[in-house]
């Protein structure tokens, strides 16, 4: 019989919502895992936030209707005949760019919520205290990105766009999940995995020097997130029965799969191709014959794709095997990934980041601390 949770090690152990009876249990205030102690730890190092202007300034300029926040070879939609016919004016081009990047960072945004609720799910189940403290921290940190996105987004847009049904329903079924392991490999590893592919890519290629500060500034958090699932992944994978195994590897397969195939899909956008006078069908059907599978492959090569990330974060995790090796063999090579080692893109970018924030840090311990009222 596989336990639902499939966790092999005390520190995950986790008991039902409701059963707040079981945080009361003498044992378990002594019995603390320290596993956790160097990221809980290093949280003051990079700590950020996004109200303060001596960390971000979300006032910065961009002139959104003259220049184009990404560029242009990002949108393979742009490479279509009938999205090209459309935006002939360069101005139009320069809006459906924009109007592209909002959407992501929404999605992004939606992300980010998800993350937080995820986390603080993992407050009430988690037994140990140290994994206990690890995910209040987390869920702190999310909570910065939700009003960090929020911010940009209302600097840049105004508002918004909603979340697409793919991601929404990918999210709902995680973060509802009653499973600890489905909440770890889908939020902690792919999600985030794809987070710091998608943060890498728009803090390397973007014209906007806000977006770029506030990705560094995000991936100073999100590489140590990224590391509470290996953690999970080192304790669990080797020690799961082929069954349990299985169980784990499918479920990782069907996240990832639905966010291939379906997170950038324009039926996913079709509001915002609708506001150019698009037929979303239209750009499908023509956008199938550009995105085949040599197409994606193509994509991959580049370090920092959000799906080549995900592939690489399940590689080390020893979670894919020779029974899906070759699902994900079509689009990368599993060889040449696996030769890279535990580097992950953007641990570099956040390494700076969090130099940057120490010497705002520690800069500010040499003033007097503001003090709440009580």
């Amino acid at each position: 019989m596989v336990d639902g949770n499939i966790t092999k090690d005390a520190m995950y152990d986790a008991v039902a919502p409701d059963d707040f009876v079981s945080m009361l249990e003498l044992d378990r205030y002594s019995n603390r895992s320290s596993a956790f102690d160097r990221i809980i730890s290093a949280t003051h190092d990079h700590f950020w936030d996004p109200l303060d202007t001596r960390y971000i300034d979300f006032s910065e300029p961009f002139d959104m209707e003259n220049q184009a926040l990404m560029p242009e070879e990002m949108f393979p939609a742009l490479k279509t005949d009938y999205v090209q016919s459309a935006l002939s004016d360069p101005k139009d081009r320069i809006r459906f760019i924009n109007e592209s990047t909002r959407w992501s960072l929404s999605s992004i945004l939606h992300g980010e919520q998800g993350a937080l609720n995820l986390s603080a799910s993992l407050c009430h189940v988690l037994k140990d205290q140290g994994a206990q403290e690890y995910a209040a921290n987390q869920a702190r940190e999310e909570a910065r990105h939700v009003t960090a996105f929020a911010k940009y987004i209302k600097a840049r847009w105004g508002t918004p766009m909603a979340c697409g049904p793919v991601l929404q329903n990918l999210l709902v079924e995680i973060i509802g999940a009653p499973e600890v392991y489905k909440k770890i490999v889908g939020m902690q590893m792919l999600v985030e995995g794809l987070a710091m592919g998608a943060f890498a890519t728009f803090f390397t290629k973007t014209n906007d020097p806000l977006m770029k500060k506030l990705m560094q500034l995000v991936m100073t958090d999100e590489a140590f997130h990224h590391k509470f699932g290996k953690i999970w992944a080192d304790r669990t994978v080797p020690k799961l029965t082929t069954e349990e195994h299985a169980i784990v590897e499918d479920w990782a397969a069907h996240c990832f799969q639905t966010l291939l195939f379906n997170l950038v899909a324009p039926h996913q956008q079709k509001p915002m191709y609708e506001s150019f006078g698009m037929d979303v069908d239209k750009v499908m059907e023509e956008l199938q014959l550009i995105a085949t599978d040599d197409f994606r492959r193509e994509e991959m090569k580049e370090s920092a794709n959000i799906f080549r990330v995900l592939i690489k974060t399940l590689l080390n995790a020893g979670i894919i095997t020779d029974r899906t090796r070759g699902f994900y063999g079509v689009y990368v090579d599993m060889e040449e990934l696996k030769a890279e080692g535990d580097v992950m893109v953007g641990d570099a970018i956040a390494e700076e980041g969090i130099k940057y924030l120490q010497a705002i840090n520690f800069k500010q311990q040499t003033h007097p601390r503001l003090v709440a009222a009580e």
